[in-house]
């Protein structure tokens, strides 16, 4: 056809092939996105992950920087393409005190425009084309076009469970299960270079305990296999003591940053990544950060990551609010509340009407189970399901494509895209589906 003259094979096949399977059905409810009074009836999107449960906070502290600081000169310039000194400084010090509980030191740490732009770098730089990443399902289904489109890194799903229940305290990563995919991968003829966790999880909201975090690290350095933990909700977690969420974790594990596990290992084969989109709720800032005790991937990322790198001023601005510490820690209080509050809200909704939830740790999500309203065990059935909610409530979920889980009807639910008032008021619409919604 005419759009693909003079487009490589792989030009081809990018352009075939859209970022995420419901962006036509999101950005038409955008168009019809619901308001009191103009359009009551209109659309409640909660299927992308956006944080907007702080941002009127964030941003008067960002125009307070604005008019009461000079821009520095700095920030007209070049700088250095893993992030400039001062903000790598800056960010080293929030992951001390308010995620990793251990020092940093900056020189182990490259910043890139999002997660997505660290993600790929990493994947370049560590792996091989044709390599593979294996990754616990479900999980981030852009996971896949992050790790193949350009560094070419398959990724293998490593089934977690089946059901639900299968997951009420740690995710069931075991050895064994890693020796299986280790087989299996290696028998197709491509090498297990990447283990690629999330915690707390996206979709489920689990978590990793220290235990399991050391033993899986242990095996991936004697394997020789490059462990990555993604903690990009890792300040985005649920107040289990509130009264009403106790008794569902009757014996919780604590969360444990695997920051502060690399900072006791100093191994090479361990990395972390985070993004300020999730846990700040500021995604169009495009912030991703890369840490490593791997002088060469953080070397590699100076070196090629020009094309991934933040613009000075978002730098600037965000390296002047991390600075201030109290404003972090009330900001953290305040998040955890109103995030704790926006799960119990979709919780008890679903309780209410039969709908099995997961009873997560944290992450922006609830993790639901609706196979009895599938017509069959198949992804038509879902993708039909996925539509009917759309069009008959107005509330966009999250369609299954891609999050590579073995069960049919389990969906994901952003739970921080919609004010509070807007998330109540899409619960009943849900309510009123799901009551009047025929069970097969």
């Amino acid at each position: 056809m005419a759009e693909h003259l003079f487009l490589s094979e792989k030009g081809k096949k990018v352009s075939n092939t859209p970022a995420r399977v419901d962006l036509e059905v999101y950005f038409d409810a955008l168009e019809n996105r619901y308001h009191p009074t103009d359009n009551p009836s209109g659309a409640l999107p909660m299927s992308v992950a956006e944080n907007q449960l702080c941002w009127d906070d964030l941003k008067q502290k960002f125009q307070q920087i604005t008019r009461e600081q000079d821009i520095p000169d700095w920030v007209a310039s070049y700088g250095d393409a893993a992030g400039v000194a001062s903000f790598r400084e800056a960010i080293a010090s929030f992951f001390s005190e308010f995620l990793f509980g251990c020092p940093v030191d900056p020189e182990s740490l490259a910043c890139f425009g999002g997660a997505t732009g660290g993600i790929e770098m990493t994947a370049f730089l560590l792996a091989n084309p044709g390599d593979t990443a294996v990754i616990p399902a479900p999980s981030y289904p852009v996971y896949t076009g992050d790790l193949g489109v350009i560094p070419g890194v398959k990724r293998y799903d490593l089934h977690t469970h089946h059901e639900l229940e299968e997951i009420q305290n740690e995710i069931p990563v075991s050895l064994e299960k890693l020796e299986k995919a280790k087989k299996e991968i290696e028998a197709e003829g491509s090498r297990f270079k990447l283990l690629i966790l999330t915690s707390p999880d996206n979709p489920t909201g689990m978590i990793y305990s220290e235990a399991q975090l050391r033993s899986i690290a242990d095996w991936c350095i004697a394997q020789e296999i490059h462990l990555i933990v993604n903690e990009i909700y890792g300040l985005s977690r649920f107040n289990l003591d509130h009264p009403q969420l106790r008794e569902s974790y009757p014996d919780p594990i604590p969360f444990y940053s695997f920051g502060k596990l690399m900072h006791e290992y100093q191994s090479p084969l361990l990395h972390h990544w985070y993004s300020f989109s999730k846990d700040f709720g500021i995604s169009g800032f495009r912030i991703g950060v890369i840490h490593s005790h791997h002088a060469g991937l953080i070397q590699g990322s100076r070196n090629a990551g020009l094309s991934h790198s933040i613009s000075n001023y978002t730098q600037w601005v965000v390296q002047e609010m991390l600075h201030d510490h109290d404003f972090l820690e009330e900001f953290f209080q305040k998040h955890t509340h109103r995030l704790t509050e926006a799960f119990l809200t979709v919780k008890n909704a679903m309780d209410e009407v039969g709908v099995q939830i997961q009873a997560a740790y944290g992450s922006l999500f609830a993790w639901v189970d609706l196979s009895n309203f599938l017509t069959e065990e198949s992804h038509e059935a879902e993708s039909k399901l996925w539509l009917e909610i759309y069009k008959e409530t107005g509330v966009l979920i999250t369609p299954t494509d891609g999050f590579g889980h073995s069960k049919k009807g389990l969906f994901r639910l952003v739970i921080t895209s919609l004010s509070p008032g807007e998330l109540k008021l899409a619960m009943e619409r849900l309510q009123k589906f799901f009551k009047n919604k025929k069970i097969e």
